[in-house]
């Protein structure tokens, strides 16, 4: 079929429901929902046979559900109606959760339902966006996918909504407020945690710290020490640690309730804050070092090391690349014969845009990032006293697919999407991604796949070589095989030979073009994006930062509109590739 996506955003959901809907042989174009009159024309272009808004904040203008089939996909189970569904399940407690396909009407959420699923959710509160991007998103790709199926039978009828036999029934809620979101130190841990990660990542908690407003995200219960509520107990790898009612928090994340201020790694939004004036000098230097808060771990299991870790929203700052960089320095030099390299929640996004954006001079800033992500990179190729497997279990971006693929094997968990190119914020790229990418895929993929600026699904990674395996399952289970795999490969009969081969290729790819020369040919067109913005990188950087919506829909993902003359920034693949 002809299927048009209409969305507020291509997010994570919406790519694996293109993805989803292409690899099942559909003709699918995306609009995002810039305005009313924008989709109706989109639908006019597209003639569709079936409109899906997989993620769509916006009203879908009646020209549109009134002509042609169109089917929302409500994070809530059936009967649940309202835009903040998540944040009162997870505000709430709900033991249990939804998903619901239901045909757009006039009233927002009420028409007659397609299709539903039903999830349990844990006990411990979880963060709306890890909500969102797992169970949320698993279950909505399956219906979008049975919602196609089911367009395409004619004796197919949606059913109201209160004829639905479902175990899990919602309500009319109305929109979170301000209120809703606020809390005070005083509160119990475990209040404080569920008020915050209802609203993690956005808008986030609200509160005072020190006297001072702020938006709190990235919280976790932390150890009982005595104190008074709202003060400081320590700090550890850009967290601090705050005194609650009963216990204290971890708190990861603050944004600054000022204007232009950004969501950073709390040390460095108090920072900002010392800087700006609004906190005392100093205010961090005497805080004790705390256990408890780590975003990067190593593990030893027999003759399999796993380097661990787990950065917010896949971003990783100067300062994590360094710390990421000594703990593989460490790990290579350990005598195990396999080096799992595993990822979070997110994999990598790579360079930290953010933290980037914040500083005095975010174009200095963000040579020091990609100069330090490119040293976590070296690590992972360069290793040739042990195999090296990547550990994908969640998605990746940009930089961050391209430091995965310097191991021996990647594998990917099922329903990961990777987005490998750098075109849509203004860059060339780095992190070796001109010896990385073309080794694995050849140089026509590559230029393909950095090209395009489309995302790849788990299996079609497989399928073109970005991954040597996909496994299924929840993170928890793919990282358990994951390591099943490595325990197999470290004792393999073959692994003294498969090693051997890792070194006499790398000493072959190192005489024939050094890594060194990759770095500073992909950094001298970097240079020229950072310092020269010749393709727009401080613009995509501000627009992603303060979360600016998009004015138009990007051209490579419309294929309904005449695209003559019309593309993004363009890059010339290198010639030795």
């Amino acid at each position: 079929m002809r299927i048009l996506l209409l969305c507020s955003s291509f997010n994570g959901l919406t790519q694996r429901a293109w993805l989803e809907l292409r690899r099942a042989g559909h003709e699918v174009s995306v609009e995002l929902a810039v305005s009313q009159d924008v989709m109706v024309e989109a639908v006019e272009l597209a003639k569709p046979d079936l409109v899906i808004c997989p993620f769509l904040k916006e009203k879908v203008p009646a020209r549109v559900w009134q002509g042609h089939r169109t089917v929302i996909i409500h994070p809530g189970p059936p009967g649940d109606r309202g835009p903040s569904s998540l944040d009162w399940a997870i505000a709430d407690g709900e033991p249990a959760w939804g998903v619901t396909a239901l045909q757009a009407v006039e009233e927002m959420d009420a028409g007659p339902i397609w299709g539903f699923r039903t999830f349990t959710l844990p006990a411990e509160a979880p963060r709306k966006s890890s909500l969102y991007n797992g169970p949320v998103a698993d279950a909505a790709v399956e219906l979008v996918a049975e919602v196609a199926a089911r367009a395409a039978d004619p004796s197919f009828t949606p059913v109201p909504a209160e004829y639905v036999a479902s175990p899990v029934r919602g309500r009319l809620r109305r929109a979170m407020r301000h209120a809703d979101r606020e809390f005070s130190w005083e509160e119990p841990v475990e209040r404080i945690v569920r008020t915050v990660r209802a609203a993690d990542g956005s808008p986030g908690g609200r509160t005072r710290l020190l006297d001072v407003p702020v938006r709190v995200f990235d919280v976790r219960p932390g150890p009982q020490l005595p104190g008074r509520p709202g003060t400081l107990a320590g700090r550890r790898e850009g967290a601090v640690l705050v005194h609650a009612g009963q216990g204290t928090v971890w708190v990861g994340q603050l944004r600054m309730e000022s204007e232009g201020a950004v969501k950073l790694p709390a040390a460095a939004a108090l920072t900002e804050a010392m800087v700006a004036g609004a906190l005392p000098q100093g205010l961090l230097d005497e805080l004790p070092e705390r256990s408890g808060f780590s975003e990067i771990t190593y593990e030893r299991l027999g003759p399999v090391g796993v380097v661990g870790f787990d950065f917010y929203n896949g971003a990783m700052s100067t300062e994590q690349c360094r710390r990421l960089t000594a703990a593989l320095r460490y790990a290579v030099a350990q005598d195990t014969r396999v080096l799992v390299v595993r990822g979070g929640e997110v994999f990598s996004n790579g360079i930290h845009l953010n933290v980037i954006e914040a500083a005095r001079h975010p174009e200095t800033e963000a040579w020091r990032n990609i100069n330090a992500i490119n040293a976590v990179c070296r690590e992972i190729v360069g290793c040739v006293s042990q195999l090296v497997v990547t550990s994908i279990g969640g998605n990746a971006g940009a930089g961050g697919v391209m430091m995965g693929l310097g191991a021996d094997r990647v594998v990917v968990r099922e329903g990961v999407v990777l987005n490998p190119h750098y075109r849509t914020m203004g860059l060339f790229g780095s992190e070796y991604w001109t010896y990385v990418l073309p080794r694995r895929v050849g140089a026509e993929q590559a230029a393909r796949l950095t090209g395009r600026a489309l995302p790849v699904g788990a299996a079609e990674a497989v399928e073109v070589g970005l991954a040597d395996r996909m496994l299924a399952g929840p993170r928890a289970e793919f990282e358990r095989r994951v390591l099943e795999y490595a325990e197999r490969l470290a004792v393999d009969a073959r692994y003294e030979e498969l090693l051997g081969v890792r070194r006499r290729v790398r000493e072959s790819d190192e005489r024939r073009r050094p890594l060194e020369a990759y770095r500073a040919e992909e950094l001298a067109e970097m240079s020229r994006d950072m310092f020269d913005d010749r393709n727009g990188f401080r613009a995509a950087r501000q627009a992603f930062v303060h979360k600016r919506k998009a004015q138009a829909t990007p051209v490579h993902l419309a294929a309904h509109r005449e695209l003559s003359g019309a593309s993004g920034p363009g890059f010339t693949v290198p010639s030795h590739m």
